[in-house]
């Protein structure tokens, strides 16, 4: 983001946050440490979240998917710091689930 952007409230957010920087993410990738990256509508930016090492990605998968089939109204979860990210799952445009990081390969290895 640079200075010129703002946010929906018009405040310049580099003079909101004076010394923040946006971390540098390749397209089509993941920035370190995000598992789960969640859309929400009318947001411009989506919702980044590292998990811990120890957590249930399939009971995540599950939850993820009930709230994106509207069988409950609120997805919560829980980062690696454990702060908890509420989203309403009505304003849940997408989700994904990244890799597990022992699974992730470096190099030409196959």
């Amino acid at each position: 983001m640079t200075s010129a952007e703002s946010d929906v409230t018009g405040v310049d957010v580099a003079d909101a946050l004076p010394g923040r920087r946006e971390p540098k993410v390749r397209a089509g990738r993941y920035p370190h440490g995000v598992d789960v990256r969640i859309g929400v509508t009318q947001a411009p930016r989506e919702i980044n979240i590292e998990l811990a090492d120890d957590a249930d990605r399939n009971d995540l998968k599950q939850r993820i998917e009930a709230a994106l089939s509207g069988a409950t109204d609120l997805l919560v979860i829980t980062d690696k710091r454990g702060n908890e990210v509420f989203v309403p799952s009505a304003k849940i445009a997408y989700a994904e689930l990244g890799s597990q990081e022992g699974s992730r390969s470096i190099g030409f290895g196959g």
